[in-house]
């Protein structure tokens, strides 16, 4: 029986209503909603004093794609509270969610692993965590959503940014992405438009690897003099403890963990995070420069777990949950220019995470506040051009934040040239107020940084997932059950492989397909043609489609995502384009 088709998608023809507002924030992070919570902070108090004529009311939209707020958010996390004290200097008394304090009493060391082994070095006082936080972020920008919102201001869950909107090279605003179409590009059911938000000023602050921002950015060519941005991947887990591990690690207890299991010249670490209700935030970072193909930073994590040290915390625990993200560390080097004509850059989105302290929350806190300053003053004065928005940028190069990550600007670079380049440019940054061996050190994209296979190679290396017990290890797809990722199977793939048939062709000859190891969640596999029809848009209705050497096609699993933004960043050829599934889909993070 033949296939039924539906009525042709041309989003070209398609009539959308527009909504108009001053202030139009995409993604509710810490960032976008600091800048929302400040920005009504200073209407609130201007409105005080001002004549009648002079009271300002702006309308503030913020869109977030999770189908709730926090349900993408995901972080170590020990958070210096410095941002948030000064956003809010009651903010304990408000309830902010603090999952531990680091006091005293509380443990806060860096351990050495070997395979079996562990000792407690020195670390520098930058590094130290003592009045610091644990969190989780996904409680802390519900929080702050509400926050917002007790001030007035819009929040709209489950709409997802899917086109910048621009007047030459102006930015006018976001366009949400359609709903109701199904995988081969028809509409289906109930067809609903994307609606155009048009706004005086868009901020962008989508988190790592924005899907609007990565191609702004060039286009508007706020990266010209930068560094290429470069990354690492975090997977986590979040555990309750068992009796033992309880007696074990107290809420505000921070371990940092360097060396074993990550192969030499593989830059990261791990973080072990006391909670409360003797819960624990586990994670492996791993830097996404590194060479090896085959390399899987999950397997790694998973393989972290066995140390006696974990395993000792973990052994009578329970998984609760799971989840992935992708971390910005280039440092100050690596950052965009943060405004343009229309458009400011906030958050993640804008390099803000000192990669030395691991932290990022604070900072982009700040970011917020300080854009949130810049609209304020374009709102009294009515002057929303580019000049009057490069007053944030003048901000923020007199500001805490720029100091911080210009003491540690060249803490990333120099890891990628050794680990002991690495390390002696590390120890002369502390003397040197953060030079190290030169003025600037200059950063290659994770994704020339692999090795090809040698020879012809043509190896498709099959995944191993024999290694784990599904007590203390898991394979990805037991893990991505814990995530609580969602999508609508027939929908256009959010993520589109651009020229497919350089996946069976050129990177199974150079590469081995490394789609198939660096993603957390089992979104790539490389299969025999029969187990992928119908399942992979890389093949027609009939599961027709090119293969490989070894008769493997692509079948990507994009249900499983969990939104890391690993394949965009970390593909060799840069041929996956990530872009927004439907509004609301995607993980449902709770607790990370």
């Amino acid at each position: 029986m033949s296939e039924s088709h539906g009525e042709p998608y041309n989003p070209a023809e398609i009539t959308r209503e527009e909504m108009p507002c001053d202030v139009l924030l995409v993604g509710a992070g810490p960032a976008n909603l600091a800048l929302a919570i400040r920005l009504k902070q200073l209407v609130a108090s201007h409105n005080e004093s001002a004549a009648d004529d002079k009271k300002l009311d702006p309308q503030i939209y913020v869109i977030e794609k999770g189908a709730e707020v926090g349900n993408h958010q995901l972080s170590g996390a020990v958070m210096d509270p410095r941002g948030i004290e000064e956003l809010m200097p009651d903010w304990r008394e408000k309830g902010f969610p603090v999952e531990g304090d680091v006091g005293p009493g509380s443990a806060d060391k860096m351990l050495k692993l070997g395979e079996t082994s562990h000792k407690a070095i020195w670390v520098p006082p930058i590094m130290h965590n003592r009045g610091k936080v644990v969190v989780s972020l996904n409680k802390v920008v519900k929080w702050l959503a509400q926050q917002a919102e007790s001030l007035g201001v819009n929040v709209f869950a489950g709409f997802a940014g899917a086109e910048v909107l621009y007047d030459g090279r102006r930015v006018l605003g976001v366009r949400t992405r359609d709903m109701g179409v199904n995988k081969w590009n028809e509409k289906k059911g109930e067809f609903m438009p994307g609606v155009d938000l048009k706004a005086k000023v868009t901020v962008l602050g989508e988190g790592t690897r924005g899907s609007l921002a990565k191609h702004l950015i060039p286009k508007l060519e706020l990266d010209k003099g930068r560094n290429e941005q470069v990354y690492q991947l975090g997977v986590k887990e979040v555990w309750k403890l068992g009796p033992k591990g309880q007696e074990k690690l107290k809420p505000g207890d921070v371990y940092h963990t360097m060396k074993w299991p990550l192969p030499k010249g593989v830059f990261g670490g791990g973080w072990i995070y006391g909670m409360a209700d003797g819960m624990v935030s586990i994670g492996l970072v791993t830097g996404l420069d590194y060479k090896d193909p085959a390399l899987d930073p999950h397997a790694l994590f998973q393989k972290w777990k066995t140390h006696p040290f974990l395993k000792a915390i973990l052994e009578d625990g329970e998984l609760l949950h799971y989840g992935a993200k992708t971390i910005p560390d280039g440092g100050y080097f690596s950052q965009p220019r943060l405004s343009a004509d229309g458009v400011m850059l906030v958050g993640d989105t804008a390099g803000m995470l000192n990669a030395m302290r691991l932290k990022g929350i604070h900072l982009a806190i700040k970011s917020g506040m300080l854009a949130a300053e810049t609209i304020f003053e374009c709102l009294k004065d009515g002057d929303f051009s580019a000049q009057r928005l490069q007053r944030y940028q003048n901000a923020y190069e007199t500001s805490w934040a720029k100091e911080e990550l210009f003491r540690v600007r060249n803490f990333r670079q120099g890891f990628q040239r050794g680990e002991f380049f690495g390390m002696v440019n590390v120890a002369l940054g502390f003397v040197t107020g953060g030079r190290g061996l030169a003025g600037r050190l200059s950063a290659h994209a994770d994704y020339r940084e692999y090795h090809r296979l040698p020879g012809e190679g043509g190896t498709t290396k099959p995944v191993d997932k024999s290694n784990f017990d599904d007590k203390l290890t898991f394979d990805k797809l037991k893990d991505v059950y814990f995530s609580g990722s969602k999508h609508e199977e027939d929908q256009p793939c959010h993520l589109q492989v651009t020229q497919p048939d350089i996946c069976v062709t050129k990177c199974t000859r150079e590469y081995g397909n490394p789609c198939q190891h660096f993603c957390p969640a089992n979104v790539y596999e490389m299969v025999p043609k029969a187990e992928g029809k119908g399942a992979s848009p890389q093949l027609n209705r009939e599961g027709e489609g090119k293969e490989n050497t070894q008769g493997l096609v692509l079948k990507i699993n994009a249900s499983n995502c969990v939104h890391c933004k690993t394949c965009d960043i970390k593909d060799p050829y840069q041929i996956i384009n990530w872009v927004v599934p439907e509004g609301g889909q995607g993980p449902v993070y709770t607790n990370l």
